[in-house]
């Protein structure tokens, strides 16, 4: 006698799936090809997973509830299927060729001042150019180039996941912060594996595209931000920006050590001595050295590592990047020729570092 569909949905409702408790039919695990022709049951099994460890026991398991519930002369084969596999999502980093990251060993020596108009100075040289802002607790790129009410969207790549589209500022650099996606006047309160993870995001989840330079502005200090870097992303370098100050030598120094440490190998690129004199604009050919005379120099010699600048400390630069548009922008002043020195020579050190030294790995976490 031929079952009835009903005969068959019945007790294979009996059948449960460990991994939930629910039975396959009212689950929806059991699909719509099933098929009887006489005593012949054809059904299908879809599990929640690939490669399910259950797939093979509870189809036997339906098979043998056919032949107990409905008939013992009933012949029933049942098949496994399984969800198509999730592709893997693209590198989105693949098209960046250097990764430089900008690191200073404590706050206010103009770190960020200084990549901003790094960024600029590579992008008036031809060069594709994005910014990562990952000073997770004082973002200021926003402000540095004058969008502060920017909000990036999200954009499908060419497999069909979403990424974070960079918001384009001047000259086309790319440029992400965290402060596009927190209050500006909130203090942002974040343990440091939540901040890790948002510099991750950043990182490999955004629609970067194909770079010459991305240029990763850190915070000061050494912090679970940078150990989340160099385990992110294989960095081509580091450039490290200090004043000519002792304290800020000091914290530089660490900063180098770190970076050169045989657990971390990242290349020290260069140093930049930032705020090396004052000039006052009526005097304009005065210097006076209110940090202190060559300490970046005489560290760089002490390091073994190039001293890329020395920038001057001067009122219209600091006016440019509160006014969003950084003053290596501004081609008739004579502060731009120095972030375009900066820019040659970092460029030639990059060079040099590439034809010299093997590529940079992530560095893998030991427990």
């Amino acid at each position: 006698m031929t079952p009835t569909k009903e005969q068959i949905i019945k007790a294979l409702s009996q059948v449960r799936y460990p991994g939930t408790r629910q039975d396959i039919v009212s689950s929806g695990m059991l699909q719509e090809d099933l098929k009887i022709e006489g005593n012949k049951v054809f059904f299908s099994i879809l599990f929640p997973k690939a490669h399910d460890p259950f797939s093979t026991s509870v189809v036997k398991a339906a098979e043998a509830t056919l032949k107990s519930f409905v008939s013992e002369d009933l012949e029933v084969k049942g098949t496994p299927l399984f969800p198509e596999p999730t592709p893997e999502p693209k590198n989105m980093l693949q098209g960046v060729k250097n990764i430089v990251a900008i690191f200073s060993g404590k706050g206010g020596v103009g770190k960020s001042t200084v990549t901003a108009n790094l960024a600029v100075a590579l992008s008036l040289e031809g060069f594709k150019v994005g910014v990562l802002d990952a000073d997770i607790h004082g973002p200021s790129m926003p402000k540095m180039f004058g969008v502060e009410e920017a909000r990036p969207v999200a954009v499908s790549t060419e497999n069909g996941a979403e990424a974070i589209a960079p918001v384009e500022v001047y000259n086309g650099i790319k440029l992400l912060s965290i402060g596009f996606f927190v209050e500006p006047d909130k203090a942002l309160i974040w343990r440091g594996s939540m901040a890790s993870n948002a510099l991750t995001q950043l990182l490999t989840e955004s629609a970067w595209g194909d770079l010459d330079y991305l240029l990763i502005d850190m915070p000061p200090g050494t912090s679970d931000i940078h150990l989340t870097l160099v385990q992110t992303v294989a960095l081509t370098g580091v450039v490290v920006v200090t004043t000519p100050q002792e304290v800020a030598l000091i914290d530089a120094r660490k900063g180098i050590d770190m970076f050169t440490t045989d657990k971390v190998e990242v290349p020290v690129l260069g140093l930049i001595e930032n705020m090396s004199w004052f000039t006052p604009a009526e005097l304009p050919t005065n210097r006076y050295y209110i940090f202190g005379k060559e300490g970046g120099k005489k560290l760089a010699q002490e390091m073994g590592v190039p001293l890329l600048a020395e920038l001057p400390l001067v009122q219209s630069i600091c006016d440019s990047g509160d006014a969003g548009l950084p003053i290596a922008s501004h081609s008739g002043s004579p502060l731009a020729s120095y972030f375009k020195d900066l820019a040659i020579k970092l460029h030639t050190e990059v060079e040099k570092r590439n034809r010299e030294i093997p590529p940079s790995h992530k560095v893998e976490v030991v427990h």
